[in-house]
């Protein structure tokens, strides 16, 4: 893997292949959330991209992903409805959004709500296959608006706590794959 080309540096890269999860958050112009994450994931880039690309049962695997359905597929390019929990404590919000997801298979899937409860949604999922042990680095990005209110310091919280479960799934759902 050429870290420079994945923006992820040789000590970053040391902390993910010994568990750490890396999360980061940014407060953006127009109150938008931006938020990254990335984790190693003991498992090839083809076991991931099965667990990844799974739509129609991430509802199974996914911590506050209440439904999961993918509605078309044109090629590499896809519209998913989607239903998820957000917030945290009594502050808890059922949040619906439809997605247009683009995938570069082995590489990278973009998303970008089309119709939904946030004013800003989009993002991407990037796979990192290390070349020097078996594995691959997952990492996550997106800007975040909600359409209802929720002050961004709130958004961000909430992020910083449901990103690393998310990541940690789908972490799991590819090394169980690959071991089976």
């Amino acid at each position: 893997m050429d870290r420079e080309q994945y923006g992820i540096s040789h000590s970053e890269e040391h902390r993910l292949v010994k568990g750490d999860v890396l999360i980061d958050l940014a407060f953006l112009q127009d109150d938008i959330i931006g938020v990254a994450g990335s984790i190693f994931v003991g498992a090839s880039s083809e076991a991931l991209w099965t667990a990844l690309t799974d739509y129609d049962n991430l509802h199974r695997t996914l911590p506050k992903v209440v439904a999961s359905r993918l509605v078309e597929r044109k090629g590499n390019e896809i519209i998913l409805d989607q239903t998820g929990r957000t917030g945290i404590f009594i502050f808890e919000k059922t949040v619906n959004f439809r997605l247009r997801v683009k995938e570069e298979p082995l590489k990278r899937i973009t998303f970008e709500q089309i119709d939904g409860d946030f004013l800003v949604y989009r993002g991407s999922w990037r796979l990192f296959p290390l070349s020097d042990r078996k594995g691959t680095i997952l990492s996550y990005e997106a800007k975040i608006k909600p359409a209802f209110f929720a002050p961004p310091i709130l958004v961000s919280f909430v992020q910083r706590q449901d990103l690393p479960g998310i990541l940690k799934a789908h972490k799991l759902r590819a090394e169980i794959a690959s071991v089976a």
